[in-house]
């Protein structure tokens, strides 16, 4: 039996069904959190991230259509927007700095679960590194810059449509990418 379409996975959840949620957050929720840490460089905020956007879906549904592109990538931009939002959130915060001697108890992940965050985040850079100049640069831009399409349009000098087009293909090859380096990623 073949495992299920992001599709009717994102079409059962909308239903409240608890095990396309568990499909879906284990099918994403490395890709999720790897370019959410590239974003955001904090390994606390990238797993906020992940959190509120498999929340987002629980709770409110955010709203996919097939006619706006695959699902993997209104899932990363749902993503790049949530980083994007927690990161001006977090910047409007006082910072009190402490040393880690000051926390009564520290979290620690456990080594299992550092390298493979670790593995995750080398795979999306060797992925990203594939990509011709042009689409690195375009994706640095708009996912880890976090620069709107008219943005990017305004620096390169590049018309407005070929913008979308060339973050719509550099996704396409880093989801390939991803997919031969032996990640998971499906669309």
């Amino acid at each position: 039996m073949s495992e299920p379409h992001d599709i009717e996975l994102y079409k059962r959840l909308v239903q409240q069904d608890k095990m396309a949620l568990e499909t879906l957050y284990n099918r994403y929720e490395k890709l999720i959190y790897s370019f959410s840490y590239r974003m955001t460089k904090d390994p606390k905020l990238a797993e906020e991230v992940v959190q509120e956007v498999f929340m987002k879906l629980w709770k409110t549904h955010a709203v996919y259509s097939e006619e706006k592109g695959k699902f993997s990538s209104w899932l990363l931009t749902m993503t790049r927007n949530m980083a994007l939002d927690l990161i001006r959130k977090q910047s409007k915060r006082p910072t009190v700095e402490y040393e880690e001697r000051d926390s009564l108890q520290e979290a620690s992940e456990t080594p299992e679960v550092m390298l493979e965050e670790k593995e995750q985040t080398r795979l999306v850079r060797r992925a990203v590194t594939k990509l011709k100049k042009d689409q690195q640069h375009i994706i640095e831009l708009f996912y880890f810059q976090g620069l709107t399409h008219e943005k990017i349009a305004d620096r390169t000098g590049l018309p407005l449509g070929t913008v979308k087009g060339r973050i719509r293909l550099a996704l396409k090859h880093l989801k390939t990418h991803i997919h031969e380096e032996g990640g998971n990623v499906s669309g």
